[in-house]
């Protein structure tokens, strides 16, 4: 039953974080649509979060108690479980995306009908000294942890007569090596390799980040910034925890790989759910804490009358930013927590597209 806990838990995770989305995010952007201060309090703005999460909810609940029935029941293979719980987990975002599309063109239709915000006087606040004040994680700690793989690889080839003839390239849900291939120079260091990449994928994101704009609320300057500071700053840890998680896994199974049986099938199994669950632990306080920020106070500071600069002309659909005009990589997502692609800066593409087709390559090669 591994299997089915492990997914039933991811799909707890799922299914509650995109329920509770619309109020995990800034109050003047709800389904992508830049909301005024002055009307975020309005009818159907209410209305739309809270029916796009009682649906959601709904729908949620009934696929869990389906899930848990027919493993219970019907479904005793546990790649099978997982199988459809990671299924599950898809449907129920493909179902909070098409939610999502339609309050996103409910609300665009009324906020142009009714001329939300026309009588406000759009205002951009730049605050240059913020840049000291950016508390990110300096590169220096991603790169830090690019050592382990280099060293990895180095030993591997040190070890390389211990190393069995079919080597492990997939782990089950029990901790136990299920797929196989051939002892070669380099099918021996494909995991060290997918973890260099995907580190440096993680710091690419971090730094992207780091050297993107600050922005700034014209409602609130002081906690804007402090908001986007404290945002920036979780966001740093979370990569890297995110990026060194997955350096212990993959060196531990690494180095059972050069020492088979070193451990026991419990100890393995042990690795895998604490794995899952710090991270699943660590997306929770991120989660909250984003959110917790986005609670503090919108309005002081400033006379009625202003509001910021309204840029969902540059959001296609609300989930796609593309402005030529913005020197920064990655931008603050509009329905989701973390960030995203300006898609007119091919850099942006090169920083997340490379390192993922180098890890499919590296992937179909194993």
């Amino acid at each position: 039953m591994i299997g089915f806990w492990i997914s039933f838990v991811m799909l707890c995770f799922t299914g509650i974080i995109q329920i509770f989305l619309p109020y995990l995010l800034k109050r003047t952007v709800v389904f992508g649509v830049t909301i005024p201060a002055t009307h975020i309090e309005d009818k159907l703005v209410i209305q739309a979060k809270k029916i796009y999460s009682i649906i959601l909810a709904s729908i949620w609940l009934l696929l869990l108690f389906g899930y848990s029935i027919c493993s219970i029941v019907v479904i005793h293979n546990e790649d099978f479980q997982i199988i459809i719980g990671i299924t599950l987990m898809f449907l129920i975002m493909i179902i909070s995306m098409v939610l999502y599309a339609y309050f996103h063109w409910k609300l665009k239709i009324k906020k142009q009908q009714q001329k939300w915000g026309k009588h406000l006087t759009e205002i951009r606040v730049v605050d240059v000294s913020l840049r000291a004040k950016d508390e990110m994680l300096p590169l220096s700690y991603f790169i830090s942890l690019a050592f382990v793989p280099l060293l990895l690889m180095i030993y591997t080839y040190y070890q390389y007569a211990l190393l069995p003839e079919q080597i492990p390239t997939h782990w089950g849900p029990s901790g136990e090596a299920d797929a196989f291939t051939e002892k070669n120079r380099f099918s021996v260091i494909l995991l060290p390799l997918m973890m260099l990449v995907m580190q440096g994928l993680f710091a690419a994101l971090t730094e992207g980040t780091k050297r993107s704009g600050i922005k700034i609320s014209a409602i609130n300057p002081p906690k804007s910034a402090h908001k986007q500071l404290n945002k920036r700053k979780y966001t740093s840890w979370f990569m890297f925890l995110t990026a060194f998680l997955i350096t212990i896994l993959f060196s531990f199974l690494q180095l059972t790989t050069i020492h088979h049986g070193i451990v026991g099938k419990g100890i393995m199994l042990t690795i895998f759910i604490t794995f899952i669950l710090v991270i699943l632990i660590g997306s929770i306080i991120f989660s909250v804490k984003v959110s917790n920020l986005e609670e503090m106070g919108e309005r002081s500071g400033f006379s009625d009358g202003i509001t910021d600069i309204d840029d969902d002309r540059y959001w296609k659909g609300g989930l796609f930013y593309f402005n030529k005009e913005d020197p920064s990589l990655f931008v603050e997502k509009r329905f989701g927590i973390g960030w995203t692609i300006n898609f007119a800066r091919p850099m942006g593409y090169l920083i997340v597209f490379i390192p993922l087709i180098i890890i499919l390559f590296i992937a179909l090669l194993s």
